[in-house]
């Protein structure tokens, strides 16, 4: 049982981790990449539909994107979309594709995005936490109801806090390892 609590919690904690990661791909840096765009929703004929549903992209230069929609029919809800993003692009449309060109970060865009980037890892360290205090209870309840010894109970506290504090730092690392991205110039 307490194995079963400790596995739950480390999986939980790994998700959070992957959410993460997900969450800095989608913060541009001077590059340009189709991560950028995964949190943009297009409204396509009156549903929210993710834009990686809706076209698909290539870039052409650092800094350009093409974004070939599959139905010609949702370039304005699609480019609407873009201009409405935090991303801060205006797209231009020649009738077949939509040109993104990234504008170039000036050192105040980069500490915004350096901002946004902290906020989503206390966020996920926020949810790792979360499963810890959940797990913990768990743990608690077992010894509560007689089903576990609280030596046992000890031990697995101390390795969920190992495992807690393991996933902390690989947010650490890896919002460390985007802020450097971020303020290269």
């Amino acid at each position: 049982m307490i194995d079963e609590i400790l596995l739950e919690a480390e999986e939980k904690m790994d998700k959070a981790v992957e959410v993460a990661k997900e969450d800095f791909a989608a913060i541009r840096t001077g590059r340009a990449n189709a991560a950028m765009f995964n949190k943009i929703v297009v409204d396509y004929y009156g549903s929210p539909t993710p834009l990686q549903q809706l076209a698909s992209f290539n870039v052409t230069e650092a800094r350009t994107i093409l974004i070939s929609p599959f139905d010609k029919s949702s370039m304005q809800g699609i480019e609407k979309a873009l201009r409405d993003s935090d991303l801060g692009v205006n797209p231009t449309n020649d009738g077949n594709v939509i040109r993104v060109t990234l504008p170039t970060l000036t050192t105040e865009r980069r500490k915004e995005f350096v901002k946004l980037a902290k906020t989503k890892a206390e966020d996920a360290r926020i949810s790792v936490r979360n499963v810890r205090r959940r797990a913990k209870d768990e743990l608690d309840r077992l010894v509560k109801d007689g089903e576990a010894g609280e030596d046992e109970v000890s031990r697995a506290e101390k390795e969920l806090e190992g495992v807690t504090k393991r996933h902390v730092e690989l947010v650490d690392t890896l919002l460390s390892s985007k802020e450097s991205e971020l303020l290269e110039v």
